[in-house]
C-alpha cells in the first residue's frame, strides 16, 4: 500500500510536538501553518521586512527535520542581549534571509527544508501575512493575534483582514489530494481557526473525501478557551465554518496529577473536560486515551498520539481499497 497522504493544519507548539511523532510513521506529510502571528521575533520581522511571520514555520521545520540535533538546537537559539538581535531566533533570521535571497517566502521555506532534510512539506496557509481580529462578547474588536488572549474577555468570533485572502495554491492542492486531514492541537482561536478562515482552504477541506481528524488540546488556554470542554472546541469551529468538519476527535482521558493541575490553575488553565455524550450525539467518533506527558509543561505524548492517528488513517485507506 502506498504511503497515505496526510495534511496537518495548525500552528504553535502542539503542532510541532505531534509532528515529531508523525514523521516516524510511513506517511507523506504536508504541514499547512498559520501566518497570523504578530508577536515577538515573528512580529518584528513581519513588520520590518514585510514577510509572513516565520516563527510557527520554523518550529514545524525543526520538528520534521532529519538534521543533526546540534544544528536544530542552533537554529532554535534565541539571542538575548546582542543589540538589534535580542529576541530573535537564528532560525527566524535564516528564513528571512532565505526569503530575501530567493525573492519569495515559499521558496525560502523550500530551500531551508532541503538543507534540514525535512521529512515532508511545510507550507504557509497563504503567501502573505494576515491580520487576525476578534469580536468579543461585549462587542469590542481586538486587533492582532498576540493581543487577543491578553484582553481577558470572552471571544465571540475571530476574522481575517483581508477576509478574501488567497491561499497558497500548493496548500489547496495538498488538501485535494489528501487521504487524511488533521487539525490541531494548538490555540483554538489564534492558531487553528485562522487557517480555516482562508476561504478556499476551508472549501477544499469541506469538499475533501479524506478522513478528517481533530486533536483536542489537553488544557484550556487563559483568555482564549477558559472553561471550554471538548464539545465547546468543536462548536467554535462549526460556528466559524458553518459545517460539520470531522469524522474523529482524538482526546486525552489520562489523569493529570493534582500537583500539575494546581500549577496550571495558578496560570488560569485547567484540563479540557471530555463531554462525551454531547460530542458523540453531534456525530463525532471519539478516540480517547492517555495522551499526555509532563516534563516542564504538559505536552501530548507524540508517540502514542501518532500511533492512533496512523491506525485511523491506515484503516480508512484499507476501507477505500
Amino acid at each position: 500500500m502506498r504511503r497515505p497522504k496526510i495534511v496537518v493544519i495548525g500552528g504553535g507548539t502542539g503542532l510541532s510536538v505531534m509532528l515529531r511523532g508523525l514523521k516516524e510513521k510511513p506517511l507523506d506529510i504536508t504541514a499547512i501553518v498559520t501566518v497570523a502571528d504578530d508577536g515577538g521575533s515573528s512580529g518584528i520581522l513581519r513588520n520590518e521586512l514585510q514577510i509572513p511571520p516565520p516563527g510557527d514555520i520554523r518550529n514545524v521545520l525543526m520538528a520534521l527535520a532529519d538534521a543533526e540535533p546540534l544544528l536544530t538546537e542552533v537554529l532554535q537559539y534565541r539571542f538575548k542581549t546582542v543589540p538589534g538581535l535580542a529576541g530573535h531566533s537564528l532560525g527566524n533570521l535564516m528564513l528571512a534571509a532565505m526569503t530575501d535571497i530567493s525573492g519569495d517566502f515559499v521558496t525560502g521555506i523550500r530551500e531551508l527544508s532541503r538543507v534540514l532534510a525535512v521529512r515532508g512539506r511545510v507550507l504557509p496557509a497563504a503567501n502573505q501575512a494576515i491580520v487576525l481580529k476578534a469580536e468579543m462578547a461585549d462587542g469590542s474588536i481586538v486587533t492582532g493575534e498576540s493581543m487577543i488572549p491578553k484582553v481577558g474577555k470572552v471571544i465571540k468570533r475571530v476574522f481575517l483582514e483581508p477576509a478574501d485572502v488567497e491561499p497558497l495554491r500548493e496548500a489547496v492542492e495538498a488538501i485535494e489530494q489528501a487521504d487524511a486531514i488533521l487539525i490541531g492541537p494548538g490555540s483554538l482561536y489564534t492558531s487553528i481557526i485562522p487557517n480555516l478562515l482562508v476561504p478556499k482552504l476551508a472549501t477544499a477541506i469541506v469538499e475533501s473525501e479524506a478522513v478528517k481528524l481533530f486533536v483536542c488540546n489537553v488544557m484550556t488556554q487563559p483568555g482564549e478557551t477558559d472553561n471550554y470542554s471538548v464539545g465547546d472546541h468543536l462548536d467554535a469551529i462549526h460556528a466559524h465554518i458553518g459545517q460539520h468538519l470531522f469524522d474523529y476527535v482524538i482526546v486525552n482521558d489520562g489523569e493529570i496529577p493534582p500537583q500539575i493541575e494546581s500549577r496550571y490553575a495558578e496560570l488560569g488553565a485547567k484540563a479540557v473536560h471530555l463531554d462525551l455524550d454531547a460530542v458523540t450525539q453531534k456525530g463525532y467518533e471519539v478516540i480517547a486515551d492517555r495522551l499526555v506527558l509532563f516534563r516542564t509543561f504538559l505536552r501530548h505524548d507524540a508517540e502514542r498520539l501518532s500511533h492512533h492517528i496512523y491506525k485511523l488513517v491506515e484503516n480508512w485507506m484499507l476501507r477505500k481499497r
